[in-house]
Formats: structure tokens, C-alpha cells, sequence
């Protein structure tokens, strides 16, 4: 027994010293690893062997670029390509701030290199403000190096932690301000911290994560916690940014959200020469989209901030204030001036501010050889040319007030285009209101036949496929007469309330052609569902309007002029829908000859009725499209 003990204790002694041995024969391939890991990182800061990306930032509102935020890269071949990679080995040898700093810079000049229009959001660990070897001041000498204005950058404050250290975020935000920089809060979620961090910052941009954004046309619950994310940080008064954006019904989803700006695989992936623009489906998309909504009246389609460009000289940065003064005494009319360095809006100078400085006693001698810039409002409101009348008075509604006062910056791609007043947006927006009231069913509300014939034109010109859905009520006429026009009338509200109540608000619109005739120009993917939907809704809820007698006998008894009784089933809805292809459809009266065959075709069915044409499109040897019809109930 006690032989078997010590051979085991000596298997276990052997066994020990194995161990022992492979760790220190193991150790030094260890160490080397780890030399080599130092060495190369010590070889890409020397030789600054960092790319950049840069990913657009989308103006939801608008469909422009906004900004780019710029991602680094180490070097492809390199273990330390990837971002996380390359941070946590600078961080275990303490060269996080050698890191950090070096990819500022490259992120700054790369950007002027490009040329590139808009905001940059700059990445930044708040972290390495209270790190020893801390570089205080350090990034505005980078950009004073590529002649940048701290205007124009966003410092986009993002913690690799999985909590936030509110004193650094708020030493880290307050620095940066000081700087004349704009803040914005990476990673910002539904939660007490997050709205601590923004109700104590104010940062000027919050940006929602993307596991909140992803797949959020589906989910309830996360459109719930957007809407609550966006009411926060417009009480604070920050503009919030959806990163993630994958899919076009997502971006629409997120734009009639209300949030103004977005970035994502579906706007643009990150390259390392990023075009100045969105490419051309996302901006249709977008811009077709900002005026989808039945709140606004086809007939204001194709009013933009264009239409209120009025051209005014800009000065640069340098001019003297006392050629500004010039400027303004010599133009009476002249409310506003833009501040522009290589075309790009970069802040704007108030006439009245401008006078009464330079109007009190020497100070045109103290101040009229400095430069403007220091006596500029570097926060101006800058618009794209193409943003919507509706949304750009939005913008100043929600905005500051001397917006109203001063007027907007128009640009094109980000370049400087021109100037526009709020008095003439004013006008532009009560001549909307009045064309809207006119072209508007008086009763329902909706957009009328000319927004209507608008809105199947510009489908029709932009190449979408489309259902066209014509919906007309049964047996409505001698409901009237029986029950009374003002009991039609709550039909038709009906009627209305309820395609309304299943239609998409973002892709689909709804318009009353007159009486008890309605047209939806459906594109959500499933108009089939929402159609069943109407009906099922419209069947139950009709029949309120009948006494108990009629609804148990399916109907009621009418008599005509000359005395003769007639059985009258109860009012029901049909809907006749055909599938509109651009290459097909050329006019407006070819699609809405269609749209009236299928609704003829869906009244000769009983009861509350779906008929959809079922065209097989098939290439003819010609080349030429070919089709079978069939319907389908």
C-alpha cells in the first residue's frame, strides 16, 4: 500500500515538474510574441502606417451628406489591422495616447486631402485626458496644421468600457467646447446613465447604437425606445444620429421618426474615398419619401429650400470687420452675410449685431482691422438645397430664434450656394397652406386629384413599381337615402380612417378622389396584408351603422320613385388592385384606366371584395414585354 502511494506521489512530482518545465521552455517564445507585438506597433507609429475610411453621415431630412466619420485601419497584412486589435496593444504597453493622437492627426489631414464637404466627427477616448502623458491642446494645433476650423469638426466623444465615468465624459465635453468644438455621445441607449450624460453635456449630437437601430421596422419595442431617445435629446437640444442603418425600410422608418440624421451599410459603406454625395437611390429615396406622408400635400412635391436661394457675396474668414461694416451700410437690404473658407459655409454675421458693435464710441478703430471671424455666429442654420419647405420650417420652429431673423445658409453638396430669408419662407409656406386647403377633400382631409395625378406622375417618372389600390364603397347610395347624407358622411370618415389606420405612413398614400371613390399607391412590400386588413376592419365596424333589425337580415328594404320594393344588402368596401410597372405605364390616364377596370372587377364579387390582376411578365423573342392576366380574389 504504501509503495502504490509513493509511486503515485512521485507521478505527481514528475507530473508537477513537466508542467513546470513546458512553462518556462514556453516563456520566452511568450516573451518574443510579445517583443514582436511592440516592435511592429512602435514600427506603425513611426512610420504612421494607419489608413483611413470615412462613412457618411446622411441628412434624413434632406438626402445630403451631412459629415463623415472617419474609421482608422492598420495595415492589411498586419495582426493589428483591426481598430480593437491595434487599441488594446497600445493600451497594455502604454501607448495609448501615442496611438490616440496619431490617429487624429492622419483622420484630419486625410480629410482635407479629400476635400471632403460637411462635418468631420472625430473619434476620441475621453480616457486620454487623465492619462499621464496626456497632450493637452494638441489637436487644435493638428488642425491649425491642415488649415481646418474647429467649426467644422464634431468631436464624437466613445468609451470602450461598458459604463460611463461621468467625470471624465464631462471634463472630456467640456474641453472640447471650450475649444470651439461641437460634442457629440457615442453609444447613447434608453437608460438613467445615458440621460444623466445628456441632460448634464449637452452635447450637440447623440448617436444611437446600432443594436437599437438594426431590424427596427419590425420591432416595436425598439421604435418605442427610439421615439423616447429622440423626445430626450430634443429637450436638451441635441440632434440624434441612428447608426447601423441596413435596410431602405429602416431608413424610413428612422426618417419619419423624426431623427435627422443617419449612417450605415444601406446609406454608405465606409471607403477610403468616399464620394461628396449620396448615391442617387438613397437621396430619391429620401428626398420622394420626405413628402410621402399624408400630412403633406402633393402639391408642395417639388418645393425646396432651392426655391428661396437668393445669392448673397460671402466673405472669408479674414476679412476685416470694417469691410463687413462696408458691406452693410452699402445694402440696406442686406440682413445677413455667410462667412465661407474654400467654399464651404463656415459661420454668419448679423447686420444689426455688426452695427451697433461698430457703431460705439473707437470701436471701428479697435476692431474694424480684425478679422471677422471672431465676430461671426459659428453655429448658423445650413441647409441643403433640397430639403423640403416643411422640413426647413421645422428646423427653425425647433431651432433658435434669431434663425428666423437672420435667415438660413443654402448649400449644394455641402458647398456654399446662397442665402434664404425667413420672410420669404413664410410667404412660400401660407402660399402651401392655401394651395393645400384648396386641392384637399374638403371632408376626409386627404390629398385631392391634382396631389393624386402629382403623385402617380412622379412615381411613374422615377422608374417605382407600384400597386395601385382603388377603393369604392357598395350599395352606398341608398344607405344615404335611407339612413341620411349626414350618416354617408360618417361612412366615408370611416372608410377613410380606417385605410389610414393600416396603410404605411411612410411608403404608402392615400387620397380621396371624391365621394366614396379612394386610390392608395401602396409600396410596402405587404399591400396584400393591409388590404385583407381594410376589409376585415371595414366589415366588423359597418356595422354600427345599421339598426340590429338590418344586421340580422343582411340588409334593408328601399322603395323607389314609382313604389316598387327592393332588398338592399348591407354597405360593403371593394378594393381592385393592379401592379404598376414604369416601362409599362407611361401616362397617368393608362394607370388609372387600369385602376378602374380591377375596382369594376372586384364590384362583381359580393360582399366586402379584394380583386388583384396577376400579370405574369414574360421577354418576348422581340425583346418586347409580354403578359397573361389572371385575377385573383
Amino acid at each position: 500500500m504504501l509503495d502504490d502511494v509513493a509511486i503515485n506521489r512521485k507521478a505527481e512530482l514528475a507530473s508537477a515538474l513537466a508542467q513546470r518545465a513546458a512553462r518556462r521552455a514556453s516563456a520566452p517564445a511568450s516573451k518574443q510574441r510579445g517583443d514582436g507585438m511592440l516592435a511592429h506597433l512602435n514600427e506603425i507609429i513611426g512610420q504612421r502606417l494607419l489608413t483611413v475610411l470615412f462613412q457618411p453621415v446622411a441628412d434624413l431630412r434632406s438626402g445630403a451628406v451631412f459629415g463623415y466619420e472617419g474609421f482608422i485601419r492598420g495595415p492589411s497584412d498586419s495582426p493589428l489591422h483591426s481598430p480593437i486589435n491595434l487599441f488594446n496593444v497600445a493600451a497594455r504597453y502604454g501607448l495609448m495616447v501615442e496611438i490616440e493622437h496619431l490617429c487624429r492627426r492622419v483622420v484630419l489631414e486625410r480629410f482635407t486631402e479629400l476635400g471632403l464637404p460637411g462635418k468631420l466627427f472625430l473619434n476620441v477616448n475621453p480616457q486620454s485626458l487623465i492619462q499621464g502623458d496626456a497632450r493637452h491642446g494638441k489637436t487644435l494645433n493638428y488642425l491649425q496644421d491642415v488649415h481646418l476650423s474647429p467649426t467644422r469638426v464634431v468631436v464624437e466623444l466613445t468609451e470602450s468600457l461598458p459604463t460611463y465615468d461621468f467625470e471624465v465624459f464631462y471634463q472630456a465635453a467640456t474641453h472640447y467646447r471650450e475649444m470651439g468644438f461641437q460634442v457629440a455621445m457615442d453609444g447613447f441607449a434608453e437608460g438613467f446613465s445615458s440621460q444623466h450624460l445628456c441632460s448634464e453635456l449637452h452635447p450637440e449630437f447623440v448617436k444611437i447604437d446600432l443594436h437599437l437601430i438594426q431590424d427596427i421596422s419590425n420591432n416595436p419595442v425598439k421604435q418605442h425606445f427610439v421615439r423616447s431617445i429622440r423626445e430626450i435629446a430634443e429637450k436638451t437640444g441635441c440632434q440624434v444620429i441612428a447608426e447601423g442603418i441596413e435596410t431602405q425600410r429602416d431608413l424610413l422608418l428612422l426618417r419619419d421618426l423624426g431623427i435627422a440624421f443617419g449612417q450605415g451599410y444601406h446609406i454608405a459603406r465606409p471607403n477610403a474615398h468616399p464620394a461628396t454625395a449620396l448615391s442617387a437611390e438613397v437621396a430619391k429615396t429620401l428626398i420622394r419619401n420626405s413628402i410621402s406622408s399624408n400630412r403633406e400635400p402633393l402639391g408642395s412635391i417639388a418645393v425646396t429650400a432651392e426655391k428661396l436661394l437668393h445669392h448673397v457675396a460671402a466673405v472669408s474668414p479674414d476679412t476685416h470687420n470694417a469691410t463687413v461694416f462696408e458691406k452693410f451700410n452699402a445694402d440696406l437690404e442686406l440682413y445677413a452675410i455667410p462667412v465661407v473658407k474654400n467654399n464651404i459655409p463656415v459661420g454668419m454675421i448679423n447686420r444689426q449685431a455688426m452695427i451697433e458693435h461698430m457703431a460705439r464710441p473707437y470701436r471701428q478703430e479697435l476692431s474694424g482691422k480684425k478679422p471677422c471671424s471672431k465676430f461671426m455666429d459659428t453655429a448658423p442654420l445650413i441647409v441643403d438645397k433640397n430639403i423640403s419647405i416643411q422640413e426647413l420650417s421645422a428646423l427653425i420652429v425647433e431651432g433658435e430664434r434669431h434663425h428666423l431673423i437672420n435667415g438660413f445658409i443654402i448649400t449644394e453638396d455641402g458647398y456654399y450656394r446662397g442665402m434664404g430669408t425667413g420672410h420669404d419662407l413664410v410667404r412660400e409656406i401660407t402660399q402651401m397652406q392655401i394651395a393645400a386647403a384648396r386641392q384637399a377633400n374638403p371632408l376626409t382631409q386627404l390629398p385631392g386629384n391634382i396631389p393624386i395625378n402629382e403623385r402617380i406622375g412622379s412615381l411613374l417618372e422615377s422608374g417605382t413599381i407600384f400597386y395601385a389600390c382603388y377603393c369604392d364603397l357598395d350599395h352606398f347610395k341608398p344607405f344615404n337615402d335611407v339612413y341620411g347624407f349626414h350618416k354617408g358622411d360618417e361612412v366615408i370618415m370611416l372608410t377613410a380612417g380606417v385605410m389610414i389606420e393600416f396603410c404605411d405612413p411612410v411608403q404608402d398614400f392615400i387620397g380621396h378622389v371624391g365621394g366614396d371613390d379612394f386610390i392608395v399607391l401602396f409600396r410596402s412590400e405587404d399591400w396584400e396584408e393591409r388590404c385583407k386588413n381594410i376589409l376585415k376592419a371595414f366589415g366588423e365596424r359597418i356595422l354600427e351603422f345599421f339598426s340590429i333589425e338590418d344586421r340580422e337580415r343582411g340588409g334593408y328594404v328601399t322603395e323607389d320613385r314609382q313604389g316598387k320594393r327592393t332588398f338592399q344588402p348591407l354597405t360593403s368596401l371593394s378594393l381592385g388592385v393592379a401592379k404598376i410597372f414604369p416601362e409599362e405605364f407611361s401616362s397617368l390616364h393608362q394607370v388609372s384606366a387600369m385602376a378602374t377596370t380591377t375596382k369594376k372587377q372586384a364590384k362583381k364579387m359580393p360582399g366586402n371584395s379584394l380583386f388583384i390582376e396577376r400579370r405574369e411578365h414574360q421577354i418576348a423573342a422581340n425583346g418586347k414585354l409580354s403578359e397573361h392576366t389572371s385575377g385573383d380574389i
